[in-house]
């Protein structure tokens, strides 16, 4: 058998790593206070962009460790933990492409004369970014924090040591798999032999 010794550790950086990407872009994302804060569309575009980047960051951390079968490993708290986390990266990513939009209907009508409707049709469209990167943040800084407290609670006890422990005192949420058993020897059995005839 392998010896993973180590590997938990090395989840746990992964972890940590991806949360950082999530928290560089929230800190690049702000939510505009008045219509002259509004990011402009290649900004825009750029987050975008770092968004579905996520996505496909997290996608190609689940694709590497399920295709990685190892019967001494259980990667399902890695797993569950990059899958979580790119559920809240694609709301983020559907919000932030609502606000979009509203930024791609801005820059269409920028030149265009001024009416009563135009100038509530911009106000409404500044209320919905300002909504949606609202949001996106927030989804931002949840998907980082569940991250982080996945690989704070990952168990890194050496495979060795999770052997020796009782079944009630290991840990649920180590990505060591114990060796399986052999199964305990049972009474051994003689072959069938006849009986000795008795001569008369």
């Amino acid at each position: 058998m392998t010896d993973h010794t180590g590997r938990a550790g090395l989840e746990r950086e992964g972890l940590y790593a991806v949360a950082h990407e999530f928290d560089k872009l929230h800190s690049e994302i702000s939510v505009p206070g008045t219509p002259s804060e509004l990011p402009d569309l290649a900004s825009a575009s750029k987050h975008l962009a770092s968004l579905t980047g996520l996505i496909k960051d997290l996608s190609d951390e689940v694709v590497f460790r399920v295709a990685e079968d190892d019967p001494g490993l259980d990667l399902g708290p890695v797993i569950y933990a990059y899958t979580s986390a790119a559920s809240l990266a694609g709301q983020a990513t559907e919000n932030y492409t609502e606000a979009y939009v509203q930024l791609g209907f801005l820059r269409r009508y920028a030149d265009a004369p001024e009416t009563k409707e135009l100038r509530d049709a911009r106000h409404a469209a500044f209320l919905i970014v300002q909504e949606r990167t609202e949001i996106v943040r927030d989804d931002l800084t949840d998907a980082a924090r569940g991250l982080r407290r996945s690989a704070d609670r990952l168990d890194g006890t050496p495979p060795r040591i999770l052997a020796a422990l009782s079944r009630s005192a290991r840990p649920t949420n180590s990505i060591y798999r114990l060796p399986p058993q052999a199964p305990a020897p049972g009474p051994t059995q003689l072959a069938d032999t006849p009986a000795p005839r008795h001569a008369r």
